[in-house]
C-alpha cells in the first residue's frame, strides 16, 4: 500500500490542502497578499458569471444523464438477447468511442461539425441546403450533447451489460414458463435487477456532467464566441487561474463546484438508500 499511499498523498491530498490555503488568500496590485478567510467564497456565491455556469451544466445534467442511462440501457438489453458473435462486434464498436482519446474526439466532431471543410457543409451542399451550424450559440447546447453521448454511452452500456450477465437465466426460464414475453422480462425482471448498476451509472454522469470541461474547451476556439469564458464552471475557474493569474480566486471557484457535486451527490446517494432502492 505504500506506493499508492506515498502518490495519493503527493498528488491528491496535498495540492487540495494548498489550493484550500490559496482560496483564503487575496493578491493585489496594491497591499499585496492578504488573508481574508472566507470573502473569496461569499464573493463566488455572488459571482454572476460563476452561477451562470452552474445553471448551464445543471440544464445540461437534466437532458444528458436521462439520454444516456436510456440509450446505454436499450441497448444493453438488445445486446443481452442477441447469442450470436454479432453480440461481440457490436459491442466493441458501441465501446469504441469511449477508448478513444477525448481530445481527438472531440477535435473529430468539430470537423465533422464544420460548415466550410467538413463533410456535414458538403451533404447539405448536395441538396442545396444550408448545414446547422451545431457549433453556434444557438445550438451548441445540442452539438455538446451529442459529442458527450456519443463518448460515454458505450462506457455506460458495458456497465450494464455486466450486470445483466450476473442475473440467474433460471429467472427467465421461470417467467417464461408463466407465460411471459421477452418484453415483460426485459421490463420486470432485467431491468428491476440492474437498477444499482443503472444509479451507479447516475452518480458517474452527474459527477462528470457537473465538472464539465475539456469537451467545450477543445471545441471553444472552433465555436466563434459560442463558448465564452463562463460557458461552465471549470472553464470559469481555469480562466480566473491560468489566464487571468488569479490563482486565489480559481482555486475558490474549485472548491465552491467540488462542494456543490459533494452536496447534489450525497443528497441522492441519501434519499435512495432511505427509499431501499440500493446499497453501496
Amino acid at each position: 500500500m505504500m506506493p499508492f499511499t506515498l502518490v495519493f498523498l503527493t498528488f491528491l491530498v496535498a495540492p487540495l490542502f494548498y489550493a484550500a490555503y490559496l482560496s483564503s488568500y487575496q493578491s493585489a496590485l496594491v497591499g499585496g497578499t492578504k488573508f481574508v478567510l472566507f470573502d473569496n467564497y461569499f464573493k463566488a456565491l455572488t459571482d454572476p458569471e460563476f452561477l451562470e455556469g452552474v445553471g448551464f451544466v445543471l440544464r445540461f445534467s437534466v437532458i444528458l444523464i436521462p439520454l444516456q442511462m436510456g440509450l446505454s440501457l436499450v441497448i444493453a438489453l438488445l445486446l443481452d438477447q442477441i447469442t450470436t458473435k454479432f453480440s461481440k462486434v457490436a459491442r466493441l464498436m458501441i465501446f469504441l468511442p469511449y477508448a478513444i482519446p477525448l481530445v481527438i474526439g472531440a477535435l473529430m466532431w468539430g470537423f465533422l461539425y464544420s460548415k466550410n471543410f467538413g463533410p456535414m457543409g458538403e451533404l447539405f451542399g448536395l441538396i442545396g441546403a444550408i448545414p446547422p451550424e451545431l457549433l453556434s450559440r444557438e445550438l451548441i447546447f445540442f452539438g455538446l450533447l451529442n459529442v458527450v453521448t456519443w463518448q460515454w454511452a458505450g462506457y455506460y452500456m458495458i456497465i450494464i451489460y455486466a450486470a445483466l450477465q450476473g442475473i440467474d437465466p433460471t429467472l427467465y426460464e421461470a417467467a417464461r414458463i408463466d407465460g411471459a414475453s421477452n418484453l415483460q422480462i426485459m421490463l420486470r425482471i432485467k431491468v428491476p435487477l440492474v437498477t444499482p448498476a443503472l444509479v451507479l451509472i447516475l452518480i458517474f454522469a452527474l459527477i462528470g456532467t457537473l465538472q464539465f470541461f475539456n469537451e467545450p474547451q477543445i471545441l471553444r476556439p472552433l465555436a466563434g464566441g459560442a463558448i465564452d469564458a463562463s460557458f461552465t464552471p471549470n472553464i470559469y475557474g481555469y480562466q480566473q487561474a491560468f489566464l487571468l493569474g488569479n490563482f486565489n480566486y480559481g482555486a475558490t471557484i474549485s472548491f465552491v463546484l467540488g462542494a456543490v457535486v459533494f452536496v447534489l451527490v450525497y443528497t441522492f446517494i441519501f434519499a435512495t438508500r432511505r427509499r431501499g432502492g440500493f446499497m453501496l
